[in-house]
């Protein structure tokens, strides 16, 4: 089992199209893959028609095997499942606060459902907390999208100093470009700089495309509906790219 983790601080960076894209290219691999919903916004789950139980609590996450296996829903593509996020996963770093391994918590919680399922994708809460910290600790890659930008450049920074303050390790970042629109001249320039040698960026472009924003009308996939569209052939080079590193 992999986990994989799609990790920003900045909004409108492309995260959770990439997290639904790559699960979806997982499980039509053939691999059994859940993508778990930790963001507040429920985006995810929202893309793949599948909405929490009416009684989910995000206390159930914490709860035992049982209760998280609960919270899993199935969803319209086979070999994919996906963990919708209830409105009480908005709580979760209240309650992880007053748990005795805080940080480490989650931990046998993917492992449990690791036993269920050959990739894990996680689409991480947009902020430095305790439930984001403990997808950094239980996941095996964090996948982090970043635009060409000053600003979202440096939450990329920030991310890195964090592992480093938490003694997390750092290699596990794994940072890829963006909604990336060649016209700019940062954009260009920021991309250049990225796929110079001992660069940390993977060598794959998402482009910025209108067809990218149409998830939340067709609510499926990218690659479901649009998969010759020039965003979808990337995100197959992204997944491909990730298959060669032993990531996805």
């Amino acid at each position: 089992m992999k986990t994989v983790a799609l990790f920003s601080i900045k909004g409108g960076v492309g995260k959770t199209a990439a997290a639904v894209n790559l699960a979806y290219y997982a499980a039509e691999k053939g691999k059994r893959t859940l993508l778990v919903d930790l963001d507040p916004q429920s985006s995810a789950g929202f893309y793949c028609r599948v909405r929490p139980k009416s009684r989910a609590r995000g206390r159930s996450l914490l709860d035992g095997r049982k209760h998280v296996v609960s919270l899993v829903r199935a969803s319209d593509f086979a070999n994919l499942d996906v963990l919708p996020a209830p409105r009480g996963f908005r709580n979760l770093d209240r309650h992880l606060d007053h748990e005795s391994d805080k940080r480490r918590r989650l931990t046998p919680v993917f492992k449990r459902l690791g036993r269920e399922y050959d990739r894990i994708i996680v689409d991480c809460p947009p902020h430095f907390g305790l439930l984001a910290e403990n997808v950094f600790v239980a996941a095996d890659t964090i996948l982090v999208p970043v635009v060409p930008s000053v600003l979202s450049t440096r939450t990329l920074e920030q991310l890195v100093a964090f592992f480093a303050d938490r003694s997390l390790r750092p290699e596990r970042i794994v940072p890829f470009f963006s909604m990336v629109d060649r016209r700019k001249r940062l954009h260009r320039e920021s991309v250049e700089a990225g796929q110079a040698p001992g660069s940390p960026f993977l060598s794959t472009i998402i482009p910025n495309s209108s067809v990218v924003e149409r998830m939340g009308v067709e609510r499926k996939p990218l690659l479901a509906y649009a998969a010759r569209s020039r965003a979808a052939v990337a995100f197959l080079d992204l997944s491909a790219e990730l298959e060669t590193r032993s990531i996805l």
